[in-house]
């Protein structure tokens, strides 16, 4: 099955030799197969993508369909276009040969022992002798894959289970067999970290392995509940989405995405070889396969569009399981989810929701005997296909998505009281929970999550994670906090280096943020001589998702234009701060990081973004422009971007400069980014964008983001770093300005942007222009900050941005007013 999974505690050992992997091939074109070969071009690998030969027309129609449909999936599965030309397509008649090239070989076809033995030997000869060649089964046995190969062929043999869609999703599962070699297991599970970004668990050769051994029994466990207390599929997916802490796709929406033929056959795995467990789909299931109802690939599963619903966003329509009819979906609610969904953590979110009597609450009457029965067949298993709780719950975290891992839920609860419920109730509890209290331990994990208890040893165990993985937290607790506030904390990260950590609720930027990192960065702060460089990042989901507007909004509504304008030069000056420190600052952006926090990337010395980024400048969206430097820095960059395209020196004249097309062009593409709210779909687009500059360099894995930052910082400090002096340019003036409200009046006219937008529209081109000035008139980083600190703080007092900044809050959408 190819849904989401991730890292286990037995991890790649840290002393891997070097791969040398400089050619790739994937066996099989369907939906896993291409996008593995997508996420490879992705890493910068070329790779050969091939599938069955077609015996009319193009040989290679299947792997070229592939391949165009690659190019148009939503969501994308190149980080950008031009990556797709990485992939050659073939087919297995004609292009054997070309295999010779490939260091690595990926099998992916369709999942059938005979079809995947009879490829194995066919592309055998063709082969170089050092070439790795690895299986993406979802559940079959890799050694009996290989079985009847030599066993030289064996040794480089073993699994590599990737999840869907492998650009997105953590995990991958790596499978060694006892034959195959341990170093280049060793070597490619430490390729796939680095390179590819995945949290690598090691897994054990047993049916569907850990994520979806997992995973798949948790969701058949749902159904069974549900039919049991004829709960309908949409209640169970608002109980099993964010409510304890899973995706918010909840059971059955999942099942849609992943393909519930999928489903199916993971969990035929299980019948096959486990008889005694009870994993056997539901006759409903049945029914829906043989109708071909098999979720989004096939247009309907358990939800699917109506097609004559005139509201297109609310048109879903969900399956009544017993009548196996469609009706309108509806949202259902339960008092005590809707009580609990304050909680500030998962772990309390947990606690709150199963606090209720589960004989009076319909949703601690779902939840308990669920979540009971996963933490039980969890701990049932662990023995079997895992090395230590920490690697299941490292699966389930990366591959599902869930917030903790089964064990970790059982943590947060409570171990002994959720025993001694279990056994009040006449459940059965785990035999391995039980050896977890007679030995007097009271929970799963301690020391912070450092150290995991070992069922099997009957003692803790550290957790093995890779060199090079850090987070906030951990190194909070091997060095410290130096100093610290609700929105930020500074912690030594070590080699000199100080890390200003984001954890304000919601990531949105305060007042606390703003004055930490400020005071902190100081050029004759006790902190800049203490650190010889700083690393802007955190441990949330998100980077920072803007500046906190609700206080904002509060200071509008009361008419308090002092504190408006205290706020947006204190944000200025935090940004300004970050730019002129003496010290090299370096943000390290992931996930969301907008607004606010795009401007604080834009500011620092260097970038050392992930891969997955969603940069922009959304500030025109709630009627206002970037106000915290924003504005400026695109600016600069407009500037600058055109004087690399005109290769035009220091001497040019300003004034003959400013008139070139290439300074107009790069206003107007600078204008457009700002003005359409263009947000990166990766560390890659972003650089296109112009937020990110070539020299700025990109993590693919999560976990070292940190440290690849760290090393960054200590790379300036000791290259002699020192602090950039206030810029003046040549402003491009009003002929450039003129231009930009010549084509803001158009889209008016044309009715694709409101009064309101083309105001917003006007003051943003009047800072990227200089305002009305002659074009080369020089103007300074100061001038154009003050220029966008007036427009914000106008834009302030308009109503039509405070109704669509309260319309934001509310909705989490933008407001076309």
């Amino acid at each position: 099955m190819t849904m989401p999974a991730s890292a286990a505690s037995s991890s790649a050992p840290a002393c891997a030799p070097e791969l040398l992997l400089r050619r790739a091939a994937v066996l099989g074109a369907g939906t896993m197969g291409s996008r593995i070969a997508a996420h490879l071009a992705n890493a910068g690998v070329p790779v050969l993508l091939l599938d069955r030969a077609t015996p009319e027309g193009l040989r290679s129609h299947l792997a070229e369909a592939a391949l165009t449909a690659l190019k148009k999936a939503k969501p994308a599965a190149f980080f950008t276009p031009e990556q797709a030309t990485l992939i050659e397509t073939g087919n297995f008649e004609d292009d054997l040969a070309k295999l010779k090239d490939c260091d690595w070989v990926i099998e992916a076809v369709t999942e059938d022992l005979g079809i995947k033995q009879t490829l194995l030997a066919s592309i055998a000869p063709h082969l170089h002798g050092d070439a790795l060649v690895t299986t993406n089964t979802s559940g079959l046995p890799v050694h009996s894959i290989a079985a009847a190969m030599p066993e030289e062929f064996r040794r480089r043999w073993f699994g590599t289970h990737f999840f869907n869609p492998p650009r997105y999703m953590r995990l991958v599962e790596v499978i060694a067999t006892p034959e195959a070699d341990a170093a280049r297991v060793a070597a490619l599970a430490e390729w796939v970290d680095r390179r590819l970004g995945k949290q690598v668990v090691m897994a054990r050769d047993t049916p569907n392995f850990i994520a979806n051994r997992i995973g798949v029994f948790a969701m058949l466990h749902a159904v069974r509940l549900m039919q049991a207390q004829q709960l309908t599929i949409e209640e169970v997916d608002a109980l099993t989405g964010a409510a304890i802490g899973w995706p918010r796709t909840g059971t059955f929406r999942l099942a849609d995405l992943v393909g519930i033929d999928v489903l199916a056959h993971v969990a035929r795995n299980f019948a096959a070889s486990r008889a005694e467990e009870d994993v056997k789909l539901p006759d409903f299931v049945n029914t829906m396969l043989g109708r071909g109802w098999l979720g989004d690939k096939a247009g309907q599963g358990f939800y699917k569009r109506d097609k004559a619903a005139t509201d297109p966003k609310n048109n879903r329509l969900v399956l009544d399981y017993h009548t196996l009819e469609y009706q309108p979906a509806r949202r259902p609610k339960f008092p005590s989810v809707e009580m609990a969904k304050s909680a500030p953590t998962a772990a309390e979110l947990l606690r709150a929701v199963l606090e209720g009597d589960p004989a009076k609450d319909r949703a601690a009457g779902f939840l308990w005997p669920l979540l009971t029965g996963i933490w039980n067949y969890a701990a049932n298993c662990l023995p079997e296909i895992a090395d230590s709780p920490a690697s299941i719950d490292q699966a389930m975290r990366a591959g599902f998505n869930w917030e903790l891992g089964p064990f970790e839920m059982w943590d947060a609860v409570g171990v002994a009281r959720v025993c001694e419920r279990m056994q009040a109730a006449g459940q059965a509890v785990s035999a391995q929970a039980e050896a977890l209290l007679s030995s007097g331990e009271t929970a799963w994990y301690r020391d912070g999550g450092e150290e995991v208890f070992d069922p099997v040893a009957k003692r803790e165990t550290a957790v093995a994670r890779p060199a090079g993985y850090a987070s906030a937290a951990s190194l909070r607790r091997a060095h410290g906090v130096v100093r610290q506030n609700a929105g930020c904390s500074l912690i030594d990260m070590g080699e000199g280096i100080g890390l200003l950590a984001l954890h304000s609720p919601k990531n949105a930027i305060g007042g606390d943020i703003v004055s930490l990192v400020t005071q902190t960065l100081a050029p004759e702060g006790e902190w800049v001589r203490q650190f010889r460089g700083f690393v802007i990042a955190g441990d949330r989901s998100d980077f920072a998702v803007g500046a906190n507007l609700l206080q904002l909004l509060l200071a509008m509504q009361e008419g308090d234009w002092d504190e408006v304008d205290l706020a947006i030069r204190a944000f200025q000056g935090m940004t300004s701060a970050i730019k002129l420190c003496p010290r090299p600052v370096v943000a390290a952006p992931y996930g969301m990081c907008l607004g606010g926090g795009a401007e604080i990337c834009l500011h620092a010395a260097a970038r050392q973004p992930h891969a997955e980024l969603y940069l922009g400048l959304v500030e025109m969206g709630v009627g206002l422009i970037p106000g915290g430097g924003g504005s400026k820095e695109m600016a600069l960059r407009a500037f600058d971007a055109a004087r690399l395209a005109a290769s035009v020196s220091p001497a040019e004249a300003p004034g003959r400069f400013a008139l070139t097309g290439e300074y107009q062009d790069a206003v107007r593409t600078r204008f457009e980014t700002v003005g359409l709210t263009r947000v990166s779909t990766s560390a890659e687009e972003a650089r296109a964008l112009g937020f990110l500059s070539a020299a700025d360099r990109v993590t693919m894995n999560r976990e070292r983001l940190l440290l690849e930052a760290r090393a960054v910082a200590v790379e300036l400090a000791e290259a002699g770093y020192s602090a950039p002096v206030e810029r003046v340019i040549p402003a491009p003036g009003d002929a450039a300005l003129a231009n930009l409200k010549l084509g803001i009046h158009l889209m008016r006219r044309a009715e694709y942007i409101s009064d309101h937008d083309a105001l917003v529209a006007t003051k943003l081109a009047r800072i990227l222009c200089g305002g009305e000035v002659t074009p080369g008139v020089a103007v300074s980083e100061r001038y154009l900050l003050e220029m966008e600190r007036e427009a914000f703080l106008s834009l302030c007092g308009e109503r039509k941005t405070q109704e669509r900044i309260a319309y934001t809050l509310q909705t989490g959408k933008p407001l076309r007013n």
